[in-house]
């Protein structure tokens, strides 16, 4: 709280008073038809020093604000069109009237072979990693890139890391994903590589965005809406590991003066392997489980949208969203377990597991934009996100004497766990100028409806029998209402921007069962205050700072809060928790760029009631996982990354984040503990005769702690890729061998009270992929809008 305070008391000092005006406009081609997200750079006459950036809006127009009195150069530029340079004398606000940019003679096929982003931007606001700039990406998907974002961690959990802090938002092109644990992770593995433009790391959100994510947000950005008329890929990908598996794609993106009509569809079929060993002690007694899994998947994403120009003011739009899996596991375990006084094995555990899974992730969302020359701004978003979720698992557990020569006993049950998920959200944002800067107000109202049934059955003389002691039904519904203001204003070389967020939020939770339970009914209701805020000083074109700071809260996902047990195996249980409370985190960030590229971040963040997954002894032979709120968390990081060139024919690119992270007991069966962590990620792209691309990648993870429990040993993972372009590059070949030197997969250990567990795990990481994409239609760069909408953090909160 002090931290706070005194944060909020820089920001209420006021700066020296200067008289500062305004530029507008809009941006015309040669027909008079507006050219949007053109780029802007204001500079001084007399030096050329950078004063200001901005883009044009969808119809073309601009608005630079907060110029203090000079002379200025204003340069306008899009990929396709000659710039045009400005030179004026700003006494009073300015009005331009529509300025022209001419399209250039030659080809733009031409101009794009020599216009390449950079693999990573950081912009003022966040920083961009450009996956479609990365020949390695071939075969991978959203889950293995986060790997080569910059900042970004996975523990061997696949838990996102983001600057040292767990509690990560997903975004999917401006949309937050509702899925949370094993369902996020499935559907980040479904997202392929070809499908995705870029990943955008927001690490200290503004009070716009709900407070949800102690760490921030992840913005996975998609192919489309890439140009005027028609225009899209196709892709193709065959990866080769233990077993062959196929992934394809197609977007495309149609677009007039009155509408943008943009859409993809995309696919994953094929078997993938993992295993997991746990070696856990207890009581005395050893239990060596090691599992081997084969799964199957069967995914098919679609998405559609539309945005009609109603006037030059208003736009309205549409979008629709589904995503269908249908999933197959085989997992295969053997348990020894003896006596640790004994050399021989008393009992073995044999179980083949199977499971089926089905699941829907539905979202529709309608929204309104209205926007004039006066800088009002008004925004509409209406949500309806579903999620359904059947998953029937098939269990045997049979034990075996030592010797495994013959049968002691057996247990053989069958567990069906259908979810369901429904969602209705409504935003609203107002935008205007106010005291020489822009003020932002906004509410949003959400509704939760979460359904978790779980029914456990065991074989009785060959046939499946409801076991009512061991089924139940949660339920769970939350409202969130919520309010913020936001200021931002420019002070000739500094921009600041401060504001408040409310968030109250209530919350019923109703198990119904044939046991007796205490915690069958859990009632909450909470209000809370969230300050953000940030000063950002452009010393020069080179030198830009920033301080921020922001205020999160991470609530827990709906399935945690549920307090029924339900059985993993015949010795591992899961039990929820009604009484998990959220967790808060202020976190405190000074960062530099230098010449937009060599980016170093220094943050702090102090997280009360630190949540996570514990494993826990229950009585002699079992043990169960849960949530538990175990410590006080804090964390400082240091980022550095840069991309440069060597050479003409060499460019490299490396992000280096270290932590350093303390956990506090608040639990007396943790221990506190610390650690120091290192992360990198590297890549060297080599330019080769006749016109083909080397590209060689690693990443690496010193030592760490998961979840304040479980202390890993380093990994990592080298790759290699190559690429070759045909058809005047509108054919893109690429071959890429991912975790050359099979590195990658986890091994750690964890103690909680009297348990303790040696453990690895992984998957068929190292394999061969051969990928082809083809780019059809205009070559017009000329984007249509992205859209956020208004469901946040509860479409992230399903497990």
């Amino acid at each position: 709280m002090k931290l706070s305070v005194l944060f909020l008391a820089l920001f209420i000092t006021h700066c020296a008073y200067s008289q500062n005006y305004s530029v507008e406009g809009r941006l015309i081609d040669e027909n008079k038809e507006p050219i949007s997200f053109a780029t802007i750079i204001v500079k001084t006459a007399v030096d050329s020093a950078f004063a200001k950036a901005g883009t044009t809006s969808t119809d073309g127009s601009f608005q630079l604000q907060n110029l203090p009195k000079n002379s200025y150069l204003i340069e306008f530029s899009m990929m396709g069109y000659k710039k045009n340079i400005k030179s004026i004398e700003l006494t009073e606000n300015l009005d331009l009237g529509e300025v022209l940019l001419i399209s250039v003679p030659e080809s733009l096929d031409a101009i794009v072979v020599s216009t390449t982003k950079p693999i990573v931007q950081v912009l003022a606001d966040k920083t961009v990693f450009n996956v479609e700039n990365t020949i390695n990406a071939v075969g991978t998907n959203g889950q293995e890139l986060l790997r080569k974002a910059p900042g970004v961690v996975l523990d061997n959990n696949n838990n996102i890391i983001l600057e040292g802090k767990t509690g990560v938002q997903i975004w999917i092109d401006g949309r937050p994903s509702r899925l949370a644990g094993t369902d996020l992770e499935n559907f980040l593995q479904s997202l392929q590589a070809a499908d995705i433009e870029s990943i955008e790391l927001i690490t200290q959100p503004s009070s716009k965005y709900d407070a949800a994510g102690t760490a921030g947000i992840i913005n996975f950005k998609l192919k489309k809406d890439k140009g005027l008329g028609t225009n899209g890929s196709l892709s193709t990908t065959a990866t080769s590991g233990d077993f062959l598996r196929t992934s394809n794609s197609i977007n495309f993106n149609n677009r007039n003066r009155k509408g943008n009509l943009y859409g993809n569809y995309s696919n994953n079929f094929g078997k993938s392997t993992g295993f997991l060993y746990l070696n856990r002690t207890q009581n005395g007694i050893n239990f060596n489980a090691r599992t081997q899994s084969v799964y199957n998947r069967n995914t098919n994403n679609i998405r559609l949208g539309y945005d009609y120009l109603a006037s030059d003011k208003s736009t309205i739009g549409a979008l629709a969203s589904t995503s269908l899996s249908n999933r197959f596991d085989s997992n295969n375990s053997r348990t020894p377990i003896r006596n640790l006084s004994r050399t021989v094995n008393d009992s073995v555990l044999v179980a083949a597991n199977n499971s089926q899974t089905k699941s829907q992730n539905s979202n529709f969302n309608l929204n309104y934009r209205f926007k004039d020359k006066l800088n009002h701004e008004f925004n509409v978003d209406l949500d309806y996100g579903y999620y359904n979720n059947d998953r029937e698992t098939y269990q045997p557990n049979v034990y075996f004497n030592g010797e495994e020569t013959a049968v002691l006993s057996q247990n053989i049950t069958q567990q069906i766990t259908p979810i369901q998920l429904d969602i209705l959200a409504l935003r609203m944002d107002y935008e205007q100028d106010f005291l020489k800067g822009k003020t932002a107000v906004g509410i949003k109202g959400s509704y939760v409806n979460a359904d978790n049934n779980f029914m456990f059955l065991n074989q009785e003389s060959g046939t499946f029998v409801l076991n009512n002691d061991q089924s139940n039904q949660f339920e769970f519904i939350e409202r969130i209402y919520a309010a913020y203001i936001n200021y931002n204003r420019t002070l000739g070389r500094f921009n600041l921007q401060t504001g408040v967020r409310m968030e109250h939020t209530t919350s019923d939770g109703n198990l119904t069962s044939d046991q007796e339970n205490i915690n069958n009914r859990v009632k909450r209701s909470y209000t809370d205050f969230f300050l953000s805020g940030g000063l950002t000083y452009s010393a020069s074109r080179n030198h830009q700072w920033g301080l921020t700071f922001s205020q999160r809260i991470q609530r827990p996902n709906y399935s945690s809060l549920n307090p029924f047990e339900y059985q993993l195996d015949e010795l591992s249980a899961r039990r929820g928790n009604p009484f998990l409370q959220p967790q808060y985190t202020d976190n405190l960030k000074l960062n530099h760029t230098f010449k937009y590229r060599f980016s170093t971040s220094l943050s702090y963040a102090y997280t009360s009631d630190f949540f996570t997954q514990v494993t826990e002894q229950d009585g002699a032979n079992g043990n169960f996982i849960n949530e538990r709120n175990i410590a006080d968390q804090e964390v400082w990081n240091l980022s550095i990354s840069y991309p440069f060139q060597i050479t003409k024919w060499w460019n490299y690119y490396i992000s280096l984040n270290a932590s350093s992270i303390t956990y506090t007991s608040t639990d007396p069966n943790f221990v506190s503990t610390s650690q120091e962590t290192l992360g990198f990620y590297m890549q060297n792209t080599i330019s080769l005769p006749r016109d083909y691309r080397l590209e060689v990648s690693g990443w690496y993870s010193s030592p760490s702690v998961w979840g304040g429990t479980y202390e890993t040993r380093a990994l990592g993972s080298l790759n290699l890729a190559v690429q070759k372009k045909f058809l005047d590059n509108k054919l893109n070949i690429r071959l890429a061998f991912n975790d050359v030197l099979f590195s990658s997969f986890w091994q750690g250990t964890t103690r909680f009270g009297e348990l303790f567990i040696d453990g690895s795990g992984g998957s068929d990481s190292r394999n061969v992929a051969l990928g082809l994409t083809y780019n059809f239609g205009s070559s017009e760069i000329k984007k249509a809008r992205s859209r956020k909408t208004s469901l946040e953090d509860e479409k992230s909160r399903v497990d």
